[in-house]
């Protein structure tokens, strides 16, 4: 009989500490801000699409792993397309240079 008391007397306590709880998760379930449709959602993606809009870079194509960045681009064998190319990506990703690789890519005959 004890214990029933004892019960009775936490669970208004618990009450307020519970609705907040409950109201918490069901918050974190709702769907985030609203996401801009136009941008693309992968990295890569994002990246083929600037460098593809940049002077001299020409179409481009963009691979991103842990391991670093590999570009293929129409306009790779210009050296201040390269540099340009590899000054973006390391500001974009954090790579240093020895881990973006920039290659000319084959052309379309």
């Amino acid at each position: 009989m004890e214990h029933k008391t004892k019960l009775a007397s936490i669970v208004p306590k618990l009450k307020l500490p519970l609705l907040i709880l409950l109201i918490g998760l069901f918050l974190m379930l709702l769907p985030s801000g609203s996401q801009d449709a136009a941008l693309p959602e992968d990295p890569g993606e994002r990246m083929q699409e600037i460098l593809s809009n940049t002077r001299g870079v020409g179409r481009a194509m963009v691979l991103i792993s842990e391991k670093g960045v590999v570009v293929a681009c129409t306009g790779a064998e210009d050296p201040q397309v390269k540099l340009d190319i590899i000054r973006a990506i390391g500001s974009y990703t954090g790579f240093g240079s020895d881990r973006i690789t920039v290659l000319k890519l084959a052309d379309e005959t």
